[in-house]
């Protein structure tokens, strides 16, 4: 189906347009905070507890806590159980729908960019 359709699902209406945008939103509003980009950076190199993570910043735990929430919605990170600690997990395939959109913007602006040239050129 086409990104931006509707489809009817018996007594649901789902729009596919409407999800890509709010899941971008949640990517890029993730990456909005430089503690969000700090703790991605680090659990991309790998795996760490909660506890860990919290233990590299001069904020509560419970601040960061809601940084780890703000990502899990995003779903930049999973978080799993071992034992009493909670491990947390880069997720990177959250961002190839960003990836694609900054790329269509890139494509989109090059293109602009060549026209203008182009334009600027063919003036004498």
């Amino acid at each position: 189906m086409t990104p931006g359709l509707t489809r009817h699902a018996g007594p649901h209406t789902f729009n596919h347009m409407v999800e890509h945008h709010a899941q971008l939103d949640l990517v890029f509003g993730s990456l909005s905070d430089a503690t969000r980009r700090d703790i991605l950076r680090r659990i991309a190199k790998e795996e760490l507890s909660v506890g860990e993570i919290a233990s590299s910043y001069d904020m509560s735990f419970a601040a960061v806590s809601k940084h780890l929430a703000v990502l899990e919605r995003a779903r930049l990170v999973i978080k799993r159980r071992e034992g009493k600690s909670q491990i947390v997990t880069f997720a990177p395939a959250a961002l190839s729908g960003a990836t694609r959109h900054l790329e269509r913007m890139r494509d989109i602006w090059e293109s602009r960019l060549d026209r203008l040239e182009k334009y600027l050129k063919e003036q004498p």
